[in-house]
């Protein structure tokens, strides 16, 4: 039996070097995109690695700061009340931040622009909304849509503290008053 193939090559050499060429570039080729692909690779665990570094305490996609690193500012205008970002930032945009009310601290109806939620993490949280009050300990979760008017009180005793959700640029619209406070 004759081996067609080998046959053709014999007869046109050209042929063959012709597919030598083709499988070279081929190869190449092939080479070409695995080195670009680990260099690519590289280069955006460089750059991640270089975003991490520099988001502070933000690494591998994670945002973790130990509560000896929260930075606590009071709130101007807002006696006894006090802000730590953690993420994003509250007079801008959506973020995540922790709120301290001094115990015995009592804010009039308002509202907040921003959809927002939060969890009482000390301390107990009353909230008024519709004229009913409810107390919220430790643990407790609460969620504002739509503007809803409320009023805040931290009972007195321990200061309340809470993580915050804000979906939104942060504010406290006095009601009954035109603007409001930013928090």
């Amino acid at each position: 039996m004759v081996d067609t193939h080998l046959v053709w090559h014999r007869t046109f050499p050209v042929a063959r070097l012709k597919t030598k060429e083709i499988t070279v570039k081929k190869n190449t080729l092939t080479a070409a995109l695995v080195v670009l692909a680990g260099l690519s690779s590289v280069a955006t665990r460089a750059l991640a690695a270089d975003k991490a570094e520099k988001a502070d305490k933000k690494v591998s996609g994670a945002v973790l700061i130990p509560a000896a690193d929260v930075k606590w500012s009071e709130v101007p205008g807002m006696t006894g009340v006090q802000i730590a970002p953690v993420d994003g930032d509250p007079s801008k945009g959506p973020s995540h931040f922790f709120l301290k009310f001094a115990g015995g601290f009592a804010a009039p109806l308002h509202h907040h622009t921003a959809n927002h939620s939060g969890t009482v993490v000390a301390g107990t949280l009353a909230l008024t909304v519709d004229g009913k009050e409810q107390k919220l300990p430790p643990g407790s979760f609460f969620a504002f849509t739509g503007k809803t008017k409320h009023m805040t009180r931290c009972e007195a005793g321990a200061d309340c503290v809470l993580s915050m959700d804000a979906r939104g640029k942060w504010d406290v619209v006095p009601e009954g008053e035109k603007g409001g406070a930013k928090k």
